[in-house]
């Protein structure tokens, strides 16, 4: 049995990983990278840089990106449960503006591989999230570039049902962002 299930997205170089998981009456074992598995399938790169964050229900991030020095991520939920989504920024690509997503959560245990040249996002749908993600590129401030959560043209499909756009938690920043086509970005 392999280590991991990986699953191609509409998106090119976006894709779904389901690591194998060993579970008894101890608790669980997977593994949730491995340098070898990820190159056969084309993730290439070396991850420099990992980041946990804590989020309570309703807390939107992003949509976030890097202009000079995109980052690749390798994104999980450790606790809880989030929608996140990845949308295509490389203005060559034939799916420009569009976007994936998927539910994260501790219980189905999937990670999600977001290539660079993406603007990534997540909205917390428990009570409390604990995220942790790998980058291919070091974050910096100063390079930080985004694009406002509900851009009409990308019409992610938020789950506010589950959360009531209400209770939406975001930071000024985030708040701040203009849409994509407001946007200059440098893929």
């Amino acid at each position: 049995m392999g280590k991991f299930n990986f699953i191609n997205t509409k998106i090119e170089g976006v894709i779904i990983l389901n690591p194998t998981c060993f579970e008894d009456d101890r608790g669980f074992f997977m593994e949730t990278y491995n340098k070898q598995d990820f190159e056969d399938i084309g993730i290439v790169g070396e991850f420099v840089q990992d980041n946990h964050s804590k989020s309570s229900k309703g807390v939107l991030r992003g949509l976030h990106f890097q202009y000079n020095k995109p980052q690749g991520k390798l994104v999980r939920v450790i606790s809880g449960k989030i929608y996140d989504v990845a949308v295509d920024l490389r203005k060559s690509s034939k799916t420009y503006g569009e976007y994936v997503d998927v539910v994260l959560s501790d219980e189905n245990k999937k990670q999600f591989y977001i290539p660079p040249g993406f603007a990534h996002g997540f909205v917390a749908l428990s009570d409390e999230v604990e995220f942790v993600y790998k980058c291919t590129d070091f974050y910096d401030g100063g390079d930080e570039g985004g694009i406002i959560w509900n851009d009409e043209d990308i019409n992610i499909d938020w789950p506010l049902s589950e959360i009531g756009e209400e209770n939406l938690i975001l930071s000024d920043k985030d708040i701040n962002w203009k849409s994509l086509k407001e946007t200059k970005t440098n893929f």
